[in-house]
């Protein structure tokens, strides 16, 4: 939820970060439903504004794209479709495919063709170029770490890091790697500032 990040934003500020977070439909203080559909959907309509209200405001239109675990299929989605403007991915505690979630959580499937889903979702993967970092908790059983390995390994840019935090699970990642996650996240934004992308 949005507000989780209120005692976490200032940790972005001191790196000279801003950042945006957003609810799902349904979450914290958002109504509506939440479905699959409207989070992707909802993340072009975000995407649009954060990017009209930097120019209302004469910022720098420099974006990075983070999703967190379910937040990691709308990230995925705009690093696929917005590439030209997108500086770096960042993916926390997240997954390739939604269809690895249903699976691992016994979710009902009836009439759909999760091979086929799973395929599709790789493949949208394969023609992401953007510079990539991925954290993950070694101990997630929610979105188990092979994961982040095979979003990993599926991603199309060769420019890419994997951080798996040691003893961590779905939801205390930065709790437990609070130093190496910053370092990280802090280095990511560095290298990728000024980095022209090669597809």
């Amino acid at each position: 939820m949005v507000s989780d990040y209120d005692e976490i934003s200032p940790f972005y500020h001191q790196k000279k970060l801003n950042l945006v977070v957003a609810d799902y439909r349904g979450y914290g203080a958002s109504n509506g439903i939440p479905t699959l559909t409207d989070l992707i959907h909802d993340s072009h309509l975000i995407f649009k504004e954060v990017r009209e209200e930097l120019s209302r405001r004469n910022l720098r239109s420099d974006l990075w794209v983070m999703g967190r675990s379910l937040g990691s299929i709308s990230a995925l989605e705009l690093a696929y479709q917005h590439q030209e403007v997108i500086k770096g991915l960042i993916i926390e505690s997240g997954f390739p495919s939604v269809v690895r979630i249903i699976t691992h959580l016994g979710m009902p499937a009836n009439g759909m063709d999760l091979e086929k889903i799973d395929q599709g979702c790789l493949e949208r993967i394969k023609e992401i170029f953007l510079p990539t970092l991925i954290i993950h908790g070694e101990q997630d059983m929610l979105v188990p770490l092979e994961n982040a390995r095979d979003l990993y390994e599926h991603l199309g840019t060769q420019e890419k890091e994997l951080l798996v935090i040691p003893s961590a699970t779905h939801n205390d990642i930065m709790l437990i790697g609070f130093k190496d996650y910053f370092i990280a996240l802090e280095r990511f934004i560095e290298r990728t500032e000024s980095m022209k992308r090669v597809r």
